[in-house]
């Protein structure tokens, strides 16, 4: 079992700044693929970036340009730096590890609003 916990989410107005962290309670691997998907008020959960072990990243187009995923495999953590934040990025942030199984974190709220 994996445990996967994020921080960094809050307020922020549009055109800010956050960045949002998920501690991993294992070491990630090679061949876990990291992501970050996010859940809107009445909206499914879509893609928001993943990233391999490798370092090939992928990101929604909607955020392409904006926001930009990272791991640091010696810290067991995954980051999504977020910018030029826009309303319509608010959503709870769940991280993911894609390995032999699927994980899930608890989610961080993002709210973007002036």
């Amino acid at each position: 079992q994996v445990q996967l916990v994020e921080s960094g989410g809050g307020l922020v107005q549009p055109g800010g700044s956050l960045r949002l962290s998920c501690a991993a309670s294992r070491t990630m691997g090679r061949f876990d693929v990291m992501g970050w998907y996010r859940q809107a008020p009445g909206k499914e959960r879509e893609l928001v970036a993943v990233v391999t072990g490798t370092g090939i990243t992928n990101y929604a187009d909607s955020v392409k340009g904006r926001f930009t995923i990272s791991r640091d495999n010696a810290k067991n953590t995954v980051y999504l730096q977020m910018n030029v934040l826009k309303p319509e990025d608010t959503a709870v942030y769940y991280c993911n590890l894609k390995s032999s199984n699927d994980y899930w974190g608890q989610g961080t709220r993002v709210t973007v609003s002036s």
